[in-house]
């Protein structure tokens, strides 16, 4: 189980559609078995569990941000809540891009590997990491995955993350930026509601604007709750569908990558 959150983990880090075993001896992972509905733990006890996963969480990301920059790779860490279209989001961007610049992608989810196989389709390569109860993915997966992922230097890694808008709020992954993705079906007090999470990225994609003339939302009210709980963040509004603001963030991205030093064509 995981001590953080109290989900169910299992830590095999098979990939689904090959299944790979990659339990290597060097990289246990080491989630504690005793979480937060354990009998018997005191509150002490809990922290100190807590602080023990995401120090060797934290670890685990900064081996993977060495790797990361010496191979000078963008990485985003694509995060929301299931069905706010970030794997269409995903599979436009990268449509869009392919022509342009070396990308990759890391799937999370609990099962199946309909996601990845969607961005396989693009061709784009893209690994699937399957987190059976688990609810987010941890840099040891991550770091798991990168070693069949063959990207060349100077490209772009997306990581598409489980759909949960509170755990992986608290991992790192490596990555350069943790982007959210909000969809106007969700409602606009998402970002005081789930603040962690807001306040941990640096991008809020507040996706399907299309569907705004049906719906009840009120978008003023959500970029200022957004930006109460994080004033730094910067916010996109688009439609993945439609196309309707995609440009805004191809445009951060291409931003991103002279940032970085990527060339692109």
């Amino acid at each position: 189980m995981c001590g953080v959150c109290g989900c169910g983990e299992e830590h095999s880090h098979a990939h689904e559609e090959n299944g790979h075993d990659h339990s290597h001896h060097h990289h246990h992972h080491h989630h504690e078995a005793e979480h937060s509905h354990a009998p018997g733990l005191t509150p002490a006890r809990m922290v100190q569990i807590e602080q023990d996963i995401l120090a060797k969480n934290n670890a685990y990301a900064d081996d993977n941000r060495c790797y990361f920059a010496e191979r000078g790779l963008l990485v985003l860490n694509l995060v929301s809540s299931p069905g706010s279209g970030k794997t269409t989001l995903l599979t436009e961007t990268i449509v869009k891009l392919k022509d342009e610049l070396a990308m990759g992608v890391i799937e999370g989810d609990q099962q199946t590997s309909r996601d990845a196989e969607r961005i396989r389709a693009t061709g784009v390569q893209a690994i699937q990491i399957n987190t059976g109860k688990g609810c987010h993915l941890d840099a040891h997966r991550v770091g798991h995955a990168l070693e069949q992922l063959n990207l060349p230097n100077r490209s772009v890694l997306f990581i598409e993350n489980v759909g949960n808008l509170v755990c992986p709020s608290a991992f790192d992954l490596g990555e350069a930026h943790k982007v959210v993705v909000l969809s106007v079906t969700e409602g606009e007090d998402k970002p005081i509601k789930y603040p962690d999470m807001f306040r941990a990225a640096d991008l809020m994609i507040l996706n399907k604007i299309d569907l705004l003339p049906h719906l009840d939302f009120d978008v003023d009210q959500c970029l200022r709750y957004a930006k109460q709980v994080n004033p730094k963040i910067k916010v996109l509004l688009i439609s993945a569908k439609t196309g309707e603001g995609m440009t805004n963030w191809l445009n951060w991205l291409k931003a991103e990558l002279v940032l970085q030093g990527i060339e692109y064509a």
